[in-house]
């Protein structure tokens, strides 16, 4: 084959064209295929390393530790993923942003542990004989028709390990502020008959301003003995610094608070407290009380809001003299977001971003409708929990540094569920 017909040749030119007496990529295979499975792993963690730095560093426009005009982020550490291959699994150093989020999409999946899960408990549903007519069509769209029962047990047993090490790891990056509690009822297979069971929730804010998913129990009774427990659990784990629950009234509730986190004040959920003062007001009275009610959240400060409730009981009072009684006992708890700092009333004062997280718990379990057992509930809920836990991880800041310094330097009520009786009867 003729390479070149300009003459005279260069010495380096004629050096070039020798064929080598190793060929580089043959010699490159060799060694691979003869190497560790610890070599691979590790030259593979360091490719994929690499890679999710520079596309960091286009995220950030400009490569990590220079100074450039065109920096328009920074680094800010790194959160750890297993990433599993066929040379075993890695540990993957995804990098974090002060600023919004990365996470290699092209890499990994968000929610690969909450799917893998609810195929699972849909799987033992359909071995076990759970509504098979229904299931029927559900397990072939998820193309899991030819799943055996060992695979369904070798599918289970990894995601209880996750799950488990998620429900039971120390809560060390508090302290956590601002706390929200929630039950869901669902419904599962016990004893030959279908019960109702109850899976209390607990989100918090952690010392970054991220929220987290605290903990998750499933308890036959949303009494105060499961409330209790479940907030032990939370203390035991390193539970600490909280200094506002937001909540429902659900007794029990208010007082595994004031037993377990006597320095945190209450506040009574404003959605769920307008739930039940419609259920003490005439109906013909209602659209006028709540626009009254609704009027005092729309206040700009502090003491025009107890100003505005104050004005709501003296209005009501004469005609609904049963609703002013009702508003009267419940100021402390409705209004005890005012102890804190304007930006993050909104936040603070309802569960509704907790409502949101239950939507989505719902999401995965309507799939399933009637669990097996409780291992299986838990299995999925928790596996859910545990990915929208990593998202926020992921996210920006829920609230600011400096809006949480004040929160914790801002002298609040104590208002411990002893303090309210008439609240409690009101309720």
């Amino acid at each position: 084959m003729i390479i070149r017909t300009e003459f005279p040749l260069k010495l380096e030119e004629i050096n070039a064209m020798a064929t080598p007496s190793i060929d580089p990529a043959r010699f490159l295979h060799e060694h691979l295929a003869a190497a560790s499975p610890d070599l691979l792993r590790s030259l593979l963690t360091t490719f994929i390393d690499t890679l999710m730095s520079a596309e960091a560093d286009a995220v950030c426009g400009a490569e990590y530790g220079t100074s450039s005009p065109d920096r328009v982020n920074t680094r800010n550490g790194y959160r750890h993923r297993d990433f599993d291959t066929r040379a075993g699994t890695l540990d993957v150093a995804i990098p974090k942003l002060r600023q919004g989020s990365y996470f290699p999409d092209w890499l990994l999946e968000r929610r690969k542990r909450a799917e893998a899960a609810l195929t699972s408990v849909v799987a033992t549903c359909y071995l076990l004989g759970v509504s098979t007519r229904r299931m029927d069509k559900l397990v072939e769209s998820l193309g899991i028709t030819r799943l055996s029962k060992s695979q369904v047990s070798v599918m289970a047993r990894d995601l209880d390990e996750h799950v488990a090490s998620f429900r039971t790891r120390p809560l060390d990056a508090g302290p956590y502020t601002f706390v929200a509690a929630d039950a869901l009822v669902l419904k599962v297979r016990e004893g030959g008959r279908v019960v109702n069971v109850h899976a209390l929730l607990a989100t918090g804010v952690n010392a970054d301003g991220h929220r987290e998913i605290l903990g998750l129990q499933v308890t036959s009774a949303e009494d105060g003995a499961g409330w209790l427990a479940f907030f032990r659990d939370l203390t035991a784990r390193g539970l600490t610094g909280v200094r506002l629950v937001t909540s429902d009234a659900h007794r029990g509730l208010v007082e595994a608070i004031g037993a377990t986190l006597p320095g945190a004040s209450w506040q009574r959920c404003r959605t769920h407290y307008a739930a039940n003062l419609m259920s003490a007001t005439p109906k013909a009275s209602w659209p006028w009380v709540r626009t009254l009610l609704h009027s005092v959240y729309d206040q700009p400060d502090t003491t025009s809001v107890h100003a505005q409730y104050d004005r709501l009981i003296d209005t009501v009072h004469t005609k609904l003299p049963a609703v002013a009684t009702h508003l009267e006992a419940a100021r402390d708890d409705v209004l005890a977001f005012t102890g804190f700092p304007k930006e993050i009333w909104r936040q603070i004062w309802s569960n509704n971003p907790q409502e949101r997280l239950n939507r989505e718990i719902r999401r995965r379990t309507d799939v399933v409708g009637i669990f097996p057992d409780r291992h299986a509930l838990i299995r999925l809920v928790g596996a859910v929990l545990a990915e929208q836990h990593d998202e926020w991880t992921e996210g920006r800041r829920y609230f600011a540094l400096d809006v949480l310094a004040r929160a914790r330097t801002t002298p609040t009520p104590d208002t411990t569920a002893a303090d309210r009786p008439a609240m409690q009867a009101a309720a």
